[in-house]
């Protein structure tokens, strides 16, 4: 490999670790003040974070709507959700 690949090698293997560390880092607890968890609103791969067996944190939900999966929404508003006909929850379901 000359110097130019090598480089471009590392650069998008270094691209690709910054990248999944952000998608995988879980909401910082300064980030949920003034804010709940609201289960059953996110979609596939967009859950905040804890979305029960089989997944570890933010981003890894594996169906839309996932009832053990939540996204922080501001206080207060979660059971008024209605995210294409499916209700934001409070609890895990």
């Amino acid at each position: 490999m000359n110097r130019q690949t090598l480089a471009l090698a590392l650069a998008g293997s270094l691209a690709t670790a910054f990248a999944t560390a952000a998608v995988a880092a879980p909401l910082a607890p300064e980030k949920m003040e003034g804010m709940e968890k609201c289960y059953g609103i996110s979609l596939a791969g967009q859950n905040d974070c804890a979305a029960g067996p089989g997944t570890t944190c933010a981003g890894t939900s594996t169906k839309d709507y996932q009832g053990n999966a939540w996204k922080a929404v501001p206080a207060g508003t979660c059971t008024t959700m209605d995210v294409d006909g499916h209700m934001g929850m409070l609890e895990a379901m």
